[in-house]
């Protein structure tokens, strides 16, 4: 195992999650030594604390041991697409999940008049963008009413209440990409963001 690439994974990961060396070591229930040595490739760690530095960063060990370049590509094949259809309306994530990247891509159909509902607020610095490619769409952020037609495109914070609905007479299709960030709660797991939620 090469331990300065392993060093610089953690690293990467734990700078990815905004976590300092300590909350790491807390979250892992490994020492801040340990940890630190870990991280400048100083010390090889063992099976054991390689699990809990992984379960602190909330990805699988395998995570930590790739090779550098196993995880630079990642495919989802259209059969393996999250599908989920409700009441003539659906929402098919096409983002792969990769760890510790909060970054979700969505294609929702609505169908004449249906309002998708409300979605919660996500935790601050949480961004939204969202393309309209077929029919008229209602982007409701906060007390913010936007109309959308084909073609169109909008960010918005996603740090407010928001939602979508169709104003047309026809199915409404659009994309939405969502970088959702998480607040740190005491024993958290990030692994990856609520897929769909969006």
């Amino acid at each position: 195992m090469n331990l300065v690439a392993l060093g610089q994974r953690v690293q990467r990961l734990r700078a990815q999650r905004g976590m300092t060396l300590q909350e790491l070591a807390t979250e892992g229930g490994v020492s801040v030594s340990m940890l630190s040595a870990v991280e400048r490739g100083a010390k090889a760690p063992t099976v054991v604390v390689l699990d809990r530095i992984a379960t602190g960063l909330g990805v699988r060990l395998a995570t930590l041991v790739a090779e550098p370049d196993a995880d630079r590509v990642v495919i989802r094949r259209a059969a393996e697409q999250d599908t989920v259809a409700e009441g003539g309306w659906s929402r098919t994530i096409l983002s792969p999940v990769v760890p510790g990247v909060n970054f979700e891509w969505i294609r929702t159909t609505l169908p004449p008049g249906r309002d998708a509902g409300s979605f919660p607020a996500y935790a601050p610095g949480s961004h939204v963008f969202v393309v309209l490619q077929e029919g008229r769409l209602r982007l409701t952020v906060g007390e913010r009413e936007s109309e959308l037609r084909a073609g169109d495109s909008a960010y918005f914070a996603a740090d407010a209440v928001h939602r979508y609905a169709n104003l047309g007479d026809r199915d409404c299709v659009y994309f939405v990409a969502a970088l959702i960030m998480r607040p740190r709660t005491p024993n958290s797991r990030q692994d990856h963001p609520d897929a769909g939620r969006s």
